[in-house]
């Protein structure tokens, strides 16, 4: 079987035998499985009415357990975004529902951002949605070859990651 990559590759082979093309056959992939990725993402989160940036900061409220509250500071953490950026996006949450401010009990200048019960079933719909789309994409390979391209990928992205 052969796909697009085969083909770009192949032609870059015969116009420059000169060069190393592996990490083109590999990285390439990487990103047209990404594009696929993207996609699925976007319909998932279409399904139920949110944007990427709102599953992410709905997503870590949810991973973070009952009573699925975190400080603004730790939603930075969570979600790699600035204040100012995750200001406005509680915001807007909160203007749909999704999200509720309330006072921090142990510091009285403080606020927690809670999962309302409608983000987390907006959340909770969301991510089952995303997880079906992502099964499908890997449905050429068997469970025991996902956990080795799982295991291959780690050693790629772990260099990359701050902890």
């Amino acid at each position: 079987m052969q796909d697009e990559v085969d083909r770009l590759v192949e032609a870059w082979a015969r116009e420059r035998a000169d060069l190393d093309l592996g990490p083109m056959e590999v990285l390439s992939r990487v990103s047209r499985l990404s594009h696929h990725l993207d996609r699925a993402r976007r319909q998932a989160f279409t399904e139920h009415s949110i944007e990427s940036w709102e599953f992410d900061v709905l997503a870590a409220l949810r991973r973070a357990g009952a009573p699925y509250e975190l400080s603004p500071g730790r939603l930075l953490k969570e979600t790699l975004v600035t204040s100012g950026t995750m200001t406005n996006r509680v915001d807007r949450l909160a203007a749909r529902g999704l999200v509720e401010r309330l006072p921090d009990p142990r510091d009285r200048r403080g606020v927690l951002v809670r999962l309302t019960q409608e983000g987390r079933d907006t959340v909770d719909g969301a991510l089952a949605g995303l997880l079906a789309r992502e099964r499908d994409l890997l449905s050429g390979l068997a469970p025991a070859e996902q956990k080795r391209l799982a295991s291959l990928l780690r050693t790629l992205v772990a260099p990359f990651e701050t902890s």
